[in-house]
Formats: C-alpha cells, sequence, structure tokens
C-alpha cells in the first residue's frame, strides 16, 4: 500500500499502502519528504540509470509564503511541508531506504495532486487551486528512484509566462482590468475556454497503458509519460458530446473506462463507457435529477460488476455562484437541502435505470466501493456502496483554505465524518438508507481519501484503506485500515506527519485481500516496513496509481 505523508520541517510517504506524507525528510511505508537540495551528479548501480537532477522555478516563484501566520509556538521552521510550495520544477534522485522494500515490488507508483499555490507574490486561496505537481516513486529490485515535475497545462505556463492567473481555478478567477474585460470573461466561462486545464486531482492508467491526468474539466484532461514525467500532450476525446466538466474519478480497469458528465442545462447526469485504446466516449443511458435547480456534485462514484452507481446531492452545482469574482463558502456549488438526496443504479447493459431511491442527506468527495446483495437463489437484491461521508455537513469545503490548513492552533477542528453505507433495493422501495459502516470512532472521527484491493472493484469485500484522525486536528493525520466484517481499524500515525491517500499493491499470487502493501505498511499488520527519505519538501497530494513494470 502507498501513501505519501507530509510534517513539519520533513517529510513522508508510505508503500504496501503507499502513501506519501508532509513532513520533510522521509518515504515510510509509504515515502515522506524534505528539505530541497540541488544534486548534479550521475551514478550506475546494478544497471539501473540514476539522475539526481533538479530544476528550480523561475524567480518570480520564490515563495511569498512566509507571510503567511505560522503554527502556534513556532515559526515559520514549523509550518508543514505540505501546506508549503515547491520550490523546483522538478527533481529525480535515489532515495536512502530505512528498513527493507519487498523485492517483488518492482514497478512505480504516481500521485497528483496540487503543490504550486502562488504566482508572484499572489496566494491563492484554496488547496484545490495549487498547480498541479506529479510525484513518481520507481521500486526496483529492492531500491527507491524518487522525482516530481510540474505538469505543464496551459493554465500553468500562462500563468509562470504572464506572473498572473490566466485561467479560472476552483476558487479564483482571473482579475480583470476593466468592465468590458469582465464581460469578455463571463463569454469565455460560457464557452469554456476560460476554465482550467490545471489536472491536480488525479491520475490513471488506462487500460491501454497510457497514463492521464486528471481534474473536473474535461480540457483538464492531460497524458503524462511515467517513466518521465513529462507532458505528453491533450488527451482529446474523439466524440462528439462535447459538454464543460466530469467526474473527476472515473472507474478504470483493464477492460473499461466509466464515467459521469453533468448536464448542467437539462439538470442530470450522462453515464459514459470508453474502451482501451479508444478515445471516443459512448452514452451508456442518462439520468435526470429527481430534485434542485441543477444537478448535485458528482467528484466520484462507484460500480458494481453489473451496475453503475448515480449520486445526486443536495450540494448542487450553482451558476450564480460559478460567475462570482469572489469566492462563497460553498465556491461553485450551493446546499439545497429541500430538495433531498437520491441514489440512482443504472444497468451496465441496457442503460436502464434499475433503481431511483431517497436517501438521506448526505456529503461525499469520494466512494470507496459497491457491490451487489444476492438472494439464495443467486437473484440481485440490493446494492451496497460505501463512501467517505461527512454527516451532511458543508464546511468541510471551507475548512480546506489553506489559510485554514496553515494556521492550525492546536483546535480540534476537522469536521467529523464516517465510512457511510448506502443501501438501495432494486424492489421497487422509494426509499435506500444510510449508516455507519462502523463506529466512526474507530477511526478518529477522520475519513477520506479511501481506497481498496483493486481486485475487489464492484465486489464484496471486506478491507478499505484510507486516512482517519488522530486528534485534535484540522486535517486527516492518520493511515487507517479498515475492517468491514469486524468493524474494527487499525491506525498509523506519526506525530507531524500529513498522509495522503494510501494505494494498495497486492502480493504477486495473493489469495488474501489484505496480502500486499499500501506504501511501505505491511497490508495485514499495517506496521511500517520501510521508510525512503526525501532530501525536500513536497506538497500534500491528492491521488495516485500504481503503474506495473513493463
Amino acid at each position: 500500500m502507498a501513501s505519501t505523508q507530509f510534517s513539519s520541517p520533513r517529510s513522508h510517504a508510505q508503500q504496501a499502502t503507499m502513501a506519501v506524507s508532509g513532513k520533510p525528510g522521509s518515504v515510510k511505508g509509504g515515502c515522506s519528504f524534505g528539505r530541497a537540495v540541488n544534486f548534479s551528479r550521475k551514478h550506475h548501480k546494478g544497471g539501473l540509470r540514476v539522475r539526481n537532477v533538479a530544476t528550480r522555478l523561475p524567480e518570480t516563484q520564490v515563495s511569498p509564503e512566509t507571510q503567511v501566520s505560522p503554527e502556534k509556538g513556532g515559526g515559520n521552521e514549523r509550518k508543514l511541508a505540505a501546506w508549503t510550495s515547491i520550490r523546483q520544477e522538478r527533481w529525480e534522485g535515489e532515495l536512502a531506504v530505512q528498513g527493507e522494500i519487498p523485492l517483488w515490488l518492482n514497478g512505480t507508483y504516481l500521485r497528483n495532486g496540487p503543490g504550486l499555490w502562488h504566482i508572484g507574490d499572489y496566494n491563492f486561496r484554496h488547496l484545490f487551486d495549487g498547480y498541479a505537481t506529479l510525484v513518481r516513486l520507481h521500486f526496483q529490485d529492492g531500491r527507491l528512484i524518487a522525482g516530481h515535475r510540474q505538469i505543464q497545462s496551459e493554465a500553468y505556463k500562462a500563468a509562470i509566462k504572464n506572473k498572473k492567473l490566466c485561467y479560472r481555478e476552483f476558487s479564483e478567477v482571473p482579475k480583470t482590468d476593466n468592465f468590458l474585460s469582465y464581460v469578455g470573461e463571463l463569454a469565455s466561462l460560457f464557452s469554456g475556454a476560460s476554465l482550467t486545464d490545471n489536472a491536480n486531482t488525479g491520475v490513471v492508467r488506462l487500460g491501454d497503458g497510457r497514463v492521464v491526468c486528471l481534474t473536473e474539466t474535461i480540457k483538464g484532461s492531460i497524458i503524462i509519460d511515467p517513466d518521465t514525467l513529462e507532458t505528453i500532450g491533450k488527451f482529446e476525446y474523439s466524440d462528439t458530446l462535447g459538454g464543460l466538466i466530469h467526474s473527476a474519478h472515473p472507474i478504470v480497469t483493464e477492460s473499461e473506462f466509466w464515467t459521469l458528465l453533468p448536464d448542467l442545462v437539462k439538470p442530470g447526469y450522462i453515464v459514459v463507457r470508453m474502451e482501451p485504446g479508444s478515445n471516443e466516449r459512448k452514452v451508456i443511458g442518462r439520468v435526470n435529477c429527481r430534485g434542485g435547480p441543477a444537478p448535485g456534485w458528482v467528484h466520484s462514484f462507484p460500480v458494481t460488476e453489473h451496475y453503475v452507481v448515480v449520486p445526486e446531492m443536495s450540494l448542487r452545482y450553482c451558476a450564480q455562484n460559478l460567475l462570482r469574482a469572489e469566492p462563497t463558502p460553498l465556491y461553485k456549488f450551493e446546499w439545497h437541502p429541500l430538495s433531498k438526496a437520491f441514489m440512482h443504479v443504472m444497468c451496465k447493459a441496457s442503460g436502464k435505470i434499475v433503481a431511483s431511491v431517497e436517501v438521506p442527506l448526505y456529503v461525499t468527495f469520494h466512494f470507496i466501493n459497491a457491490y451487489e446483495e444476492k438472494d439464495e437463489d443467486g437473484r440481485v437484491t440490493g446494492i451496497v456502496a460505501d463512501c467517505c461521508e461527512h454527516n451532511a455537513d458543508t464546511t468541510i469545503l471551507d475548512k480546506l483554505r489553506l489559510q485554514n490548513l496553515r494556521s492550525f492552533s492546536g483546535e480540534d477542528v476537522l469536521p467529523d465524518a464516517r465510512v457511510g453505507r448506502f443501501t438501495i433495493p432494486l424492489d421497487g422501495s422509494p426509499y435506500g438508507k444510510l449508516e455507519a459502516a462502523l463506529n466512526p470512532d474507530e477511526h478518529g472521527r477522520g475519513m477520506d481519501m479511501c481506497s481498496i484491493n483493486p481486485a475487489y472493484l464492484g465486489k464484496t469485500y471486506r478491507y478499505a484503506y484510507a486516512c482517519g484522525a488522530q486528534r485534535p486536528c484540522n486535517f486527516p493525520n492518520t493511515l487507517t485500515k479498515i475492517d468491514l466484517v469486524e468493524k474494527k481499524a487499525k491506525n498509523w500515525f506519526d506525530e507531524g506527519a500529513v498522509p495522503s491517500e494510501p494505494l494498495f499493491v497486492a502480493r504477486p499470487g495473493a489469495t488474501e485481500e489484505d496480502d500486499g502493501y499500501a506504501l511501505l505498511l505491511d497490508g495485514r499488520t499495517f506496521e511500517e516496513i520501510a521508510r525512503g527519505k526525501f532530501p525536500y519538501g513536497l506538497p500534500y497530494g491528492l491521488h495516485g496509481c500504481w503503474v506495473p513494470k513493463k
């Protein structure tokens, strides 16, 4: 399992469950990162060519973030690397490893996320605004080669060239000189021209081997080289579906690619599928919204073996908020509790809706998994769908402002979250259930950034890997293994670290669901087995993928 964690003057990452953290300096059972150091040497070991290179950002990119209030009780030296802009555009080198990396763990862990939160002396507001930084951890024969590189989106290149924001980010809008410029900017918004292509959210490996970085704008789909992290170019869809946004988290396997296209004009969702090796999305069906003036935000969604589950939250897209020059606490969304919340189920083969049920209000960024429940005769009677659910509390969005993340004073301000379990009957019932899959105290009432053993996607499963909480905190700060059968959790915590999403890598030949690594924590015992040290601090990352050895 892999995860990357970040902390006070050092940073980390985890394997087996891979996680990259926010402490400057090491990679644990995953990885962690620290202070910036430039290397120019090249050396060879065991036939593997290792480059230590660093390319600094232009002089205008020296971070002004030292002006931000530091953590209580310390100066700027105590500010987490997790929320600090990267100081160089790229770096690559071999990491010293404490512990032992399993020799069978051969491949590359890629992790994407925002990493540059300022242009010149202008600081961005929100975690999701930052320009994308791609991190690479390459495992080969017990050794660990690491690096990072900025994704060369048009938004990033324009900002560097013009020394100002040029495209609309999550909470940021380019400043206009006069009213006519403002009108022109609005026209560009409706056409999609001013929307960002800053692919800072996820990274997926398609069935044909191409690696694509993604965000919620369709134009923000960018192909990268997993070996060099070089930006190859746009992922251009060859169909005529158009649209401006899609789910930031498609469902991707060796044989299929599913995603949802929210329809902001006629509120609903278009469900599409794409074959490996193709750039053409094919419409499978459509779900019309049952409530609200607009579709609910659909950052992610789950599937089962035979069905696509389409969530309809009461946190809905808001055209008025999109037009604002300054953000509201809910940014481009609006909370409509009276519009209710729903879960829809579509048959993958026919595109027909087989269930549409009202459920209790919920707020989620990330679904974990879903599976089918069957009776004694093997007939599907219902769907179970799990997510990281924030108790229908929309304040989590504003808690992710950079000012809030950088100014933790020791108070417990992270909103509660749980593993929310939806039960959706397929017998025509109008209502579904939503309840906690286990006691939230098992994981500190913090829950997000979940992953599973990918072999269990859409199937009955037992284990999930996530980021939980050791309170008091203002952000999830543990790695957590959740046992959904025993309803227990194992938690890994490192003082000052901010782990990113754990990623499970199964051991070759494994027959047990949790037999593998989550970077580098043992998938079964959840104990740390290895740690690598970065020579500089890396900012927090969002989502990753595993690229097997060729």
